[in-house]
């Protein structure tokens, strides 16, 4: 029995937040928390956003420019906004497919329960490695701030630490998931300060990827050097954003 499903019956601390599983209009599921009236995903579908927003308008056009293969050196990615992992393992399987070397660092603050873990878990029962991953991710030995490797070339490292305080490397990212809760939820997230920190820790024609297409944030990412454009969003959404770095 995994460490996940042994804790499928404990109860929450009473200090964490409430979380409530919902499953989105693909079938695949989300999390919602009451308190800050906020998923974690689109209810219109999250495995279908997290494709269309992460892994189709950011990592595919790096992979289709070889990026991620061995004479290139790793794909560099960095995710905030960890959350359940979906954009972890979904890139995960698309550099398996294209043969990518991976090195992925994922922020999060709040680390999932263990009883959430396990409701999410089923839906990579269809899927032996990708299985793995999550478990991996997730209830692994290894904790936050240490590196793993889910396969001889693809690797992460969990922080557990807001992305203002973090000391990130400079010029090392060539792609960053800028997943965090909404701009009116999270507002310290999504600051001309953190946007030109992440523009420091991007490699020269680095691009970063997201969800929200409000214009005070595009205007943000402006302002902090990044250079922007709208793209067609998800089901559910009209408008998405992608951001670059000069080369």
């Amino acid at each position: 029995m995994s460490d996940y499903q042994s804790a499928t019956n404990q109860e929450q601390p009473a200090e964490a937040p409430k979380i409530e599983v919902r499953t989105t209009a693909d079938g695949s599921p989300t999390l919602y928390v009451p308190a800050l009236n906020e998923h974690y995903h689109s209810h219109h579908g999250a495995a279908q956003e997290s494709r269309h927003v992460f892994i189709a308008a950011g990592l595919q056009p790096l992979l289709a420019a070889g990026l991620g293969q061995p004479d290139e050196g790793p794909v560099c990615i960095l995710e905030i906004g960890l959350g359940t992992g979906l954009n972890a393992l979904l890139t995960i399987e698309a550099a398996v497919e294209a043969q990518a070397i991976i090195d992925y660092d994922g922020y999060e603050t709040n680390p999932l329960p263990l009883a959430i873990v396990a409701a999410l878990a089923p839906q990579w029962d269809n899927n032996n490695f990708l299985k793995a991953a999550f478990e991996q991710l997730h209830t692994a030995p290894w904790g936050w701030d240490e590196s793993f490797q889910f396969d001889e070339v693809r690797r992460m490292t969990k922080i557990q630490q807001p992305i203002q305080n973090a000391d990130l490397p400079i010029n090392r990212y060539n792609l960053i998931y800028f997943d965090a809760f909404a701009p009116e939820k999270q507002p310290e997230l999504w600051t001309e300060d953190v946007f030109a920190k992440l523009y420091a820790a991007a490699a020269p024609g680095a691009v970063l990827v997201s969800y929200c297409a409000q214009g005070q944030f595009r205007r943000n990412l402006r302002a902090a050097g990044w250079l922007t454009e709208k793209l067609p969003g998800p089901p559910g959404k009209r408008e998405m954003t992608r951001a670059r770095k000069a080369s």
